[in-house]
């Protein structure tokens, strides 16, 4: 049976002179395309001149189906609209057409989806992409990521849950499971917003001059899930603390909205780098009121396992 690829390449190359007539194109259609075949069985029905009626139609939906049987991917797609296809169906005894997403083109899609249900602030590519499924787990975090999976079946139930608080050395994996914890959340169609602290910080810091920071911390206020990527990595100042942290964590915790956190400070350290000094007088019940904002909401977890960057790398 000859291929569809090779019916195409043969009117390509033909001369107006040379063309085939519509009998002998319809013709080698059937000979060559086995989804006209199969959608001839669905409709024996249908005669010849019912074809040659809607020649047009089958011929596009022939060569698109030719194309995404040997898909070259979404960017490179021939079809006449991106990621789509014309597929045949029949009206009232006509053979019409329309355009359905292929498979490549719904899993695009998906992911556009859930890229816009976990949003992020200055967030690693790798974060983003991170899974429960390509996640690593030994003794060093098997807590962390069974507390962390809990967490998301919890938050499909609509019940008041409490944070994460996770901690450990660089490269132990708390941002990737972070990404983890987000990535399952949007496949749920829960919202969340992953912020890496310091750069967030520094962005808020040069927005004082214009005030447009508020709308900014609006977002984290609401979002029903928020991750805070390495909380005590920033730049800390007594505005930081008081007017920024300090607003996200309170507004949150009376809305019972759960917030998750990653550091390289245990909490009592955490609380220690809160009590920055305004002036001579360092500010211990300050960073304390902050604390009480994250500890009550949080099951800690500490991560105990070497560097992953520099044992993969």
């Amino acid at each position: 049976m000859e291929s569809v690829g090779q019916f195409m390449k043969e009117l390509a190359k033909r001369t107006p002179r040379q063309l085939l007539s519509p009998d002998e194109q319809l013709d080698k259609m059937f000979r060559s395309s086995v989804y006209l075949q199969a959608f001839a069985q669905e409709h024996p029905e249908l005669t010849r001149d019912d074809y040659m009626r809607s020649l047009s139609n089958v011929y596009t939906a022939v060569k698109e189906q030719y194309w995404c049987e040997h898909c070259p991917g979404l960017t490179e797609c021939p079809n006449l609209v991106k990621g789509h296809r014309t597929q045949l169906d029949l009206m009232k005894n006509t053979i019409v057409s329309a355009i359905a997403p292929c498979k490549k083109q719904i899993s695009h899609e998906e992911e556009l989806k859930r890229r816009r249900m976990m949003r992020s602030y200055y967030v690693s590519e790798e974060t983003m992409s991170a899974s429960f499924d390509k996640l690593e787990h030994d003794a060093g975090n098997q807590a962390a990521v069974a507390a962390a999976i809990q967490f998301c079946n919890q938050m499909g139930t609509g019940e008041r849950v409490k944070g994460l608080y996770l901690h450990g050395s660089f490269g132990v994996g708390k941002s990737y499971l972070m990404g983890a914890i987000a990535r399952e959340l949007s496949e749920s169609h829960i919202a969340s917003l992953l912020v890496y602290v310091p750069d967030f910080i520094r962005e808020m810091k040069d927005s004082i001059s214009d005030q447009s920071y508020v709308g900014k911390l609006e977002l984290l206020k609401e979002v029903p899930v928020l991750i805070l990527d390495d909380i005590g990595a920033e730049n800390l100042t007594p505005w930081v603390r008081d007017e920024i942290l300090g607003v996200i964590l309170n507004q949150r915790a009376n809305n019972y909205l759960p917030t998750l956190f990653t550091s390289n400070y245990s909490l009592e350290e955490l609380e220690e780098h809160l009590s920055i000094s305004n002036g001579n007088r360092i500010e211990r019940t300050k960073a304390a009121r902050i604390m009480e904002r994250i500890r009550h909401f949080v099951d800690v977890y500490e991560i105990l396992r070497k560097n992953q960057r520099l044992e993969n790398g």
